[in-house]
């Protein structure tokens, strides 16, 4: 068994049979993923729909931020509890109560009779929304062989980007009906997404990971089968899952003692990978993003756009060039590795709102706002968030799901997440009111500042993970001292 284990690592690292994308495996991923459908689309619909909720319901600028603001915000409790959760009841589950949740939000926000009962709406949609942001690539990098886990773990985000071009194809097909229903419509729709996804689930199978936590191992050689190239190869990833295993020997196990393994006595390696997941969460949403999708059609209306219809058809624009890229980097993820994509990514939005920044205070400034101008912020915009997808939008979900080690795993990466939504929501929620005191010029530029940060911190603090099994991802995170100790206890 040695030297069969031996043989098919050996090929597994060359690239050979695992390097074939496995059906099994990529249909439990799409399954998954489209979880992360429901956040897409709220994003690219709630930016313009919210333009007629203002004119409807008579908001002020702060409430209609706290509206936009609040999901990412309400979305933290749904991260923070879905890793308990996802231990307790298992992977699957927790994505059709992520479904289930924002199906309700979505029936509240849709039929709202007032900005209070809108809110509500946001509220439950959120927690919603912070389940599906965790156990969707969590699932995925838990179900995917580790030749091709950087493709399929980046799905969520390749829906996330689907579900955002989706809300600005509905924004310009409803913006012409009655502004007493267009609204409605455009947020009653994101429940049927929700409905299919809880359908759709239930026929997945369980991570064979969670299996294993369970200590149910003949259900999990079954589910190996199927997502391996051959029974030989399943076994290995069998017992590389069960050695990592084998000191939590209860099927009892539900993840108690985790936050005080992550957060009072971290190791060496813990609090490093800690750093890591924790970083590129932040920098995802301090990169401004989803602020700058949420409120891109004030920051044209203030350009000189003043006609709705083109303000959407601005954001299909947009939204085209992000699930252009988005694809393009899930392709390459597991050729070139997560490192030089990131990179590029990260440095390339940093010039993107560079030039971002000196467009809108140019136009700021201008008495004519000159087309020549407009169109220059527009291919900007477009370039931001074309390098976003090419690297912190999918990097960002694949690196969280795979660097805690299995023990840590669910509960590690909901830390991660929630991290994300709370600086979404913040940055989502002050983006305007900061905006008006330095204007928008002034705040692309501190954003282009935040992404030079992210850049050195991905280039010093994060290691290479492409082609590793998450067993052997622990591994880059110890030094030397650490890991002579682990060799003497062996």
């Amino acid at each position: 068994m040695k030297t069969e284990e031996i043989e098919v690592e050996s090929e597994r690292k060359e690239g050979l049979p695992a390097t074939r994308l496995n059906k099994y495996a990529l249909a439990c991923a799409l399954l998954a993923s489209t979880n992360s459908i429901l956040l897409g689309y709220d994003i690219g619909v709630i930016s313009g729909a919210v333009l007629y909720i203002r004119e409807t319901l008579k908001i002020s600028s702060v409430q209609e931020e706290i509206l936009v603001g609040s999901l990412n915000v309400c979305s933290l409790i749904g991260s923070l509890l879905s890793g308990k959760t996802s231990d307790l009841i298992g992977r699957r589950y927790t994505i059709v109560l992520a479904a289930g949740t924002f199906f309700v939000g979505a029936l509240l926000m849709g039929l709202a009779p007032s900005y209070p009962f809108l809110m509500a709406g946001r509220v439950v949609a959120g927690i919603g929304v912070g389940y599906s942001l965790m156990i969707a690539p969590v699932y995925t990098a838990e179900i995917s062989p580790a030749m091709t886990r950087g493709f399929l773990s980046s799905l969520p985000e390749v829906f996330i980007t689907v579900g955002i071009l989706l809300g600005y194809v509905v924004n310009y097909a409803f913006s012409g009906i009655s502004k007493e229903w267009n609204w409605r419509v455009m947020l009653l729709l994101a429940a049927v997404p929700a409905v299919a996804i809880g359908m759709g689930v239930v026929v997945m199978p369980e991570s064979p990971r969670w299996l294993v936590m369970k200590k149910r191992l003949e259900e999990a050689k079954r589910v190996l089968v199927k997502t391996s190239e051959s029974e030989e190869e399943a076994e290995v990833r069998l017992a590389e899952i069960t050695r990592a295993w084998d000191v939590h020997e209860s099927s009892d196990w539900h993840g108690q003692g985790v936050w005080k393994e992550l957060l009072w006595r971290p190791t060496r390696a813990t609090r490093r990978v800690l750093v890591a997941a924790i970083g590129i969460n932040f920098f995802m949403q301090a990169s401004g993003n989803d602020a700058v999708i949420y409120y891109l059609p004030e920051v044209f209306k203030a350009a000189g756009i003043k006609k709705k219809k083109l303000l959407f058809a601005i954001n299909v624009i947009m939204g085209a060039s992000k699930a252009t890229f988005v694809m393009i980097s899930a392709l390459f993820l597991d050729k070139y590795g997560r490192r030089p994509l990131l990179l590029l990514g990260s440095a390339g939005m940093a010039v993107s709102l560079s030039i971002l920044g000196l467009g809108s205070m140019f136009l700021e400034h201008a008495a004519h706002r000159p087309t020549w101008a407009i169109i220059v912020s527009v291919i900007a915009v477009c370039f931001d968030v074309s390098f976003f997808s090419i690297g912190l939008g999918p990097i960002t979900w694949v690196y969280s799901s795979e660097v805690f080690p299995q023990r840590l795993r669910a509960q590690g990466t909901s830390l991660a997440v929630s991290v994300n939504r709370l600086v979404s929501g913040l940055v989502s929620m002050t983006f305007l009111s900061i905006s008006r005191k330095i204007t928008f010029g002034g705040m692309f530029f501190v954003l282009a500042g935040v992404m030079v940060m992210g850049t050195l911190f991905f280039f010093f603090c994060m290691p290479e993970t492409k082609g590793k099994s998450l067993e052997e991802i622990g591994q880059l995170f110890e030094d030397k001292k650490t890991k002579d100790e682990g060799r003497e206890m062996t």
